[in-house]
């Protein structure tokens, strides 16, 4: 298959574009050897045939399609730096101000594009700064590569400044992941961690590229990619036809049948399929935080998120009277499930996953389909279809159900979106983007005040990945670096960062980068001086036993204008059109501080909060 897909890159013939590739490389070693006249010249051209270990590594991931590098730089990445730029390559080096970022900033590339993120970072202090967004990667399904240099080999034990065993440190914590002891291994070990990467369930890789294999010499012999690993999911399997004939069997046979996707449906393109599915059995879908965009949130089937984050009474309701729970794509963990709780242990489960590990993990499990969600959708559809004309009289009406739940969750939501009450309630912030934003808007949530009201009451008129927060591990700041990375994706698209002003804390170095980088990201703030989640949590389980939680308040806006960026302060609800409206329409980086409410006293969506 060709590099990049047709319609979003270039669509030349794979060999078209790996022979240009070979061209630029042949011309780079001649330019970096030149030719001297006989009788040195065999000998010059026995010399052409090397290139080190750096110019290697930068060869091997122009041919696995890599447009972007998210970055920082360090001493042992100087011979990486230097291939980076004295070769034709095609890929643009976006240096970040915090390896954090460049690791979230690879997640969300990745997510939107359907192509490996990749992000690199220097030995010691870089290599576990990385580590944060490769374990949030690999937890979520998102192939991240990302390359630390170290000290070299031949240092190791002497207590060089910043040996660390980094293989140790990420192999519990990634999909795939090696030290790189010789530089003919470069080619291979590359390889390799593509196809890890996006084969199965995709996940996360690392590669340690130490100082001194940089600079060896490799053979371009062994330059090579093998072709459909660049994107992701690659090698699709399908499940067992036994086991998709019986699952259609309890779907049509159920009453009340519902669907639970998470975050597999997206990830496999699976969308459509689904659609199918839910349309043909009249079935109401619910989703996990991950899972959002699996249908478009205004589909009439579409019921909302469900669980603990996000979820409602009304949408808890349509779980527990289901006589059949469909889980694709989806753990079934303790969020989505509220420990459990929904769908109780009594209910069928039918489950679609890609890791045979995660079927029967949680719950009995009566019909497992092991495969790619996107190829056992289809056939399920088939076997569905065969079976809708013996499909009981009194089964329940999906959309009717999935209405009521609606009506329910905007009955609680319309009134706090249009109150003018003081600090700003976090629900007329989601509800002004809801009514601003362009159809294919990208948000960008972090774990923290944002998240909860983004899952419940965020709409998205399209399919597909148009949500992205990090719900693996939750850390803080995620939300600015990942909506550079998004951007740098989907060039043109409105992205919005919403995060806390604690997550702003995090990350506000970012800005700088936006800046020089001249990316039109629009972040809106949700300022109320507190750590918000652990706060709402102290009231809720701890007798309101604040401890350590609180901190000064930050004038957001401010700090953005410091960094270059247009921002607006906003106090007054009556206010808040205006300043989104307006930072949507600047062509270039802006910031909306609003005052909001703290969320210990909202009505934030968490079922932990609501008693």
């Amino acid at each position: 298959m060709p590099l990049s897909a047709p319609g979003i890159g270039n669509c030349c013939p794979d060999s078209c574009i790996r022979l240009s590739i070979l061209k630029s490389i042949l011309s780079s070693m001649l330019h970096r050897t030149p030719a001297l006249p006989s009788p040195g010249r065999s000998m010059e051209i026995k010399r052409m045939t090397k290139m080190n270990g750096a110019e290697a590594m930068v060869r091997m991931l122009q041919l696995n399609g890599v447009k972007h590098i998210f970055g920082l730089c360090g001493d042992t990445s100087l011979p990486f730096y230097d291939a980076l730029a004295r070769l034709d390559h095609g890929m643009d080096h976006v240096l970040a101000r915090d390896e954090r970022s460049a690791a979230y900033m690879a997640d969300a590339y990745a997510r939107v594009t359907g192509k490996v993120g990749v992000c690199e970072g220097p030995s010691g202090g870089g290599a576990t700064y990385l580590l944060p967004g490769l374990v949030e990667a690999n937890e979520s399904s998102v192939p991240v590569l990302g390359i630390t240099s170290d000290v070299s080999v031949n240092s190791r034990g002497k207590y060089p400044l910043t040996e660390l065993d980094q293989e140790s440190l990420y192999r519990p914590l990634t999909k795939w992941n090696t030290t790189i002891d010789r530089a003919d291994q470069i080619p291979d070990a590359v390889r390799a961690a593509f196809r890890a990467m996006t084969t199965g369930k995709p996940g996360s890789a690392h590669l340690c590229l130490p100082y001194d294999v940089q600079k060896h010499d490799v053979d371009p012999a062994g330059i090579w990619a093998q072709a459909g690993h660049d994107r992701f999911p690659a090698l699709r399997y399908a499940p067992d036809p036994d086991e998709v004939d019986r699952a259609a069997r309890r779907l049509t046979e159920a009453r009340a049948p519902l669907i639970i996707c998470g975050g597999g449906v997206v990830i496999s393109g699976a969308c459509a399929e689904l659609d199918t599915l839910a349309t043909s059995l009249n079935a109401p879908v619910c989703t996990t935080v991950s899972g959002q965009g699996s249908l478009a949130d205004t589909h009439p089937l579409n019921a909302g998120v469900v669980g603990a984050n996000g979820g409602i009474p009304a949408t808890r309701d349509l779980v527990a009277n289901a006589d059949v729970v469909l889980f694709i794509g989806c753990r079934a963990g303790s969020t989505t499930t509220e420990h459990w709780r929904f769908p109780g242990r009594n209910v069928p489960i039918l489950h679609i996953d890609i890791d045979p590990m995660v079927i029967a993990a949680n719950y009995n499990t009566d019909v497992g389909m092991v495969g790619d969600a996107l190829l056992a959708l289809r056939m399920l559809n088939a076997a569905v279809r065969d079976r809708l004309p013996m499909r009981r009289a009194d089964t329940a009406d999906g959309r009717a159900l999935v209405e009521v739940a609606r009506a329910a969750k905007r009955a609680s939501f319309a009134p706090l979106a249009a109150s003018l009450e003081r600090p700003i309630k976090p629900e007329r912030v989601v509800d002004t983007l809801n009514r601003l934003l362009p159809e294919d808007a990208i948000v960008v949530a972090d774990p923290g005040t944002p998240c909860p009201y983004f899952s419940a009451y965020h709409e998205s008129r399209r399919a597909g990945r148009q949500f992205i927060t990090n719900r693996a591990h939750g850390a803080l700041g995620f939300s600015l670096a990942a909506g550079i990375g998004a951007s740098l994706g989907r060039p043109g698209t409105t992205v919005v960062s919403v995060m806390g002003d604690g997550s702003f804390g995090f990350t506000c170095g970012e800005m700088e980068t936006l800046v020089r980088r001249r990316i039109p990201l629009k972040m809106i703030v949700f300022s109320n001086s507190v750590f918000g989640w652990i706060k709402a949590s102290q009231k809720a389980g701890y007798d309101r036993r604040y401890f350590s939680v609180d901190f000064s308040r930050t004038d957001h806006a401010r700090v953005a204008e410091a960094f270059g960026v247009r921002a607006w302060r906003v106090e007054d609800p009556a206010m808040l059109d205006a300043a989104i409206r307006a930072a949507l329409e600047h062509d270039g980086p802006a910031l909306v501080d609003v005052i909001t409410q703290e969320l210990q006293d909202a009505a934030a969506p968490v079922s932990q909060w609501m008693g």
